[in-house]
């Protein structure tokens, strides 16, 4: 193994059972090239991280998950700070560093912990968790915002292609992850029982539940299944959509709405279902939580009344 300069970075370089490999140290300073190399100390590829996530990754893509861009991303970010360590060089002082830098870059604290969460998912996929030490930011508070029919109405006004219009129905009446909604198939869709099962039945899947259909998306749904050309209940020229992030920033564009994201439909639902007087338990049911000390936590605040008899007992 040997230290190299390649386009314009420091790397360590070698042969393992016949195979030349690289590995960048993340800097083009040789004094601290040296120091990475010397801590480093691989003798396969395999030693660091970067390997490790290479691995996560191929695995992912194979499978063909919609959340695989954003794993890619947040590599993306991780990459310079880990890549180049050994599991057990990862410690709460590097993690802290990077939520430090992360910030000074605008990111939110939110995004920080889910980074470092898919690094951590890697490396226990990998069997190497245990040699890691992560300290995560504190969760940041729950996101207030939240749209009411009528915006959401106007959001429906303001989708131009018919699978946004579609996948935007699904996000508030099933109140769906968008992961769940664009894996959707019809295979789930039972419109005889009158439900929509989000999960695959492969295992537990965060947030995906059996919903009931509302009459304003079965009609919707019973349009699309005419016109169906995949299996995928989401679908747009043929082929399954991955992603509706542009369609939905110009749809809240035209509708005028700001700071909303898909996972605002998730959330103004269940909003709009305590509000009315469902029960959280029942809410909760709905949006596929495993613990309801999440949906009190949450949506508690949003139920008619709240701490009114609290606040009355005070005098």
């Amino acid at each position: 193994m040997r230290l190299q300069l390649y386009r314009g970075k420091w790397a360590a370089t070698g042969r393992t059972n016949g195979k030349q490999w690289r590995r960048s140290l993340g800097t083009a300073d040789r004094a601290v090239a040296e120091r990475r190399f010397r801590d480093l100390k691989v003798e396969v590829p395999g030693d660091i991280v970067a390997a490790y996530v290479a691995s996560y990754l191929a695995e992912k893509r194979e499978k063909a998950l919609p959340s695989i861009k954003a794993m890619e991303y947040a590599w993306k970010a991780l990459e310079p700070t880990f890549g180049v360590l050994r599991p057990d060089q990862i410690t709460r002082q590097n993690c802290q560093a990077y939520a430090k830098r992360r910030r000074k870059a605008g990111v939110r604290d939110g995004t920080v912990i889910k980074e470092l969460g898919f690094l951590k998912a890697a490396l226990n996929w990998a069997r190497k968790g245990s040699q890691a030490v992560f300290e995560m930011p504190g969760a940041p508070p729950p996101r207030d915002r939240h749209i009411t029919l009528e915006e959401f109405n106007r959001l429906l006004d303001g989708c131009l292609l018919p699978h946004m219009r579609l996948f935007c129905l699904l996000g508030w009446y099933t109140a769906g992850r968008a992961s769940a909604i664009l894996d959707l198939t019809w295979d789930r869709v039972d419109f005889q029982r009158g439900q929509i099962r989000l999960s695959k039945g492969e295992g537990r899947r965060k947030g995906r539940a059996t919903v009931p259909i509302a009459d304003r998306l079965r009609t919707a749904l019973l349009e699309a299944q005419e016109a169906r050309t995949t299996d995928f209940v989401v679908e747009w020229a043929g082929q399954q959509v991955r992603s509706v992030a542009r369609g939905f920033r110009s749809a809240c564009v035209k509708a005028k709405l700001d700071d909303v994201s898909p996972h605002v439909l998730r959330h103004s639902a269940a909003v709009r279902m305590v509000e009315n007087g469902i029960s959280l338990a029942e809410v909760g049911q709905y949006l596929g939580h495993t613990d309801l000390k999440v949906t009190y936590r949450v949506y508690g605040r949003f139920t008619p009344g709240h701490l009114r008899k609290a606040a009355e007992a005070l005098g």
